[in-house]
């Protein structure tokens, strides 16, 4: 079986694929993984939070709210030395992509912004691969961020489009839509996946892939989340996601965006070797390493290196072509 990028996915397809028997789901996105992927290699990726806390957003799932009580203290933006002695130390654990978020709505031409272009060119001189998540761009800021050597954005769109309002009303989703427009025309590699576990239904599900899918380019990267329930937020009490949910939501994603990093993000540290081993024959092929995503908890460095050694895995280097794109190239 020969997948093809498209970018012209109806609903009804993207349903057909997530509802299929879910051995033959991860069968087939295991086969598209192999035509576009070496499937024994993962991206590590780490996110440090630059600046925590404070946010005048009222996103549902996120400790970081100002206007919710939880036990994320607010900080100023870290010193640029530290941010870069945290990169060297990720690139030693084996990281090649190092993301940097900060707790903001959007970006402002400030010296706060000042200081992370400086923080970009820092990281890119280590040979990283440097991501940032900071909140909504205008074009002029990406087109900075991109001579500063940014090589990634994440700017995830969260849900559907139909349940967006239930969890956000501080910004739009064409908000969301217009940022990722501004980082893709500024030649910048966009990162941009959503949450599960949201009280939302598998239509919405269903609904946030055909989003993606139907970008005028996938995103390089699509981190598929599972809501980690933070106390003090509105969604404190919602259930556990299963692992097949997750599976599901991988293994289509890869079958529909097959070039695509898929990132197995939040979530990951209540799954077990086995659970983990599933979604990465289902297509994921990126993690995030590190104790930490933001404010959440992660599994650690050294139950990350077990896992590799378990399941035979070795980390994807820094700025590699797709194995698509080099066919291309001959």
């Amino acid at each position: 079986m020969n997948a093809e990028v498209r970018n012209d996915w109806t609903r009804q397809e993207i349903s057909a694929i997530y509802h299929m028997p879910v051995l033959e789901l991860i069968h087939r996105a295991g086969q598209v993984h192999r035509q576009f992927h070496d499937s024994q290699e993962v991206q590590v990726c780490t996110l440090l939070s630059i600046k925590t806390g404070g946010c005048p957003e009222d996103c549902a799932y996120c400790p970081q709210a100002a206007r919710y009580h939880t036990d994320v203290e607010v900080e100023k933006l870290l010193p640029t030395q530290q941010v870069l002695q945290a990169a060297v130390a990720a690139k030693e654990a084996g990281s090649t992509r190092f993301c940097m978020g900060a707790a903001w709505r959007e970006v402002r031409d400030n010296r706060d912004f000042d200081k992370v272009l400086e923080m970009v060119k820092g990281v890119c001189d280590l040979g990283m691969e440097v991501c940032c998540t900071l909140g909504m761009l205008t074009s002029e800021q990406a087109e900075k961020l991109k001579e500063a050597g940014l090589y990634a954005y994440n700017h995830n769109i969260d849900t559907s489009e139909d349940h967006y309002s239930e969890i956000i009303t501080t910004r739009t989703y064409g908000d969301r839509l217009d940022t990722l427009e501004n980082v893709r025309d500024a030649k910048i590699s966009v990162c941009s996946g959503g949450i599960i576990g949201l009280g939302e239904s598998e239509q919405d599900r269903i609904g946030m892939l055909h989003t993606l899918s139907n970008l005028p380019e996938h995103p390089e990267s699509v981190p598929v989340n599972a809501l980690v329930p933070v106390p003090g937020t509105p969604l404190e009490d919602q259930e556990k996601v299963s692992i097949w949910e997750m599976v599901r939501m991988i293994a289509t994603a890869r079958i529909i965006m097959p070039k695509a990093m898929v990132r197995l993000s939040a979530g990951r540290v209540r799954m077990n070797t086995e659970e983990q081993a599933l979604c990465f024959l289902a297509g994921a092929n990126s993690i995030f390493a590190g104790d930490k995503l933001l404010t959440t908890p992660n599994p650690d460095v050294a139950t990350d290196q077990e896992l590799f050694q378990r399941l035979d895995l070795k980390p994807r280097p820094a700025y590699k072509i797709p194995n698509s794109e080099i066919q291309e190239l001959k």
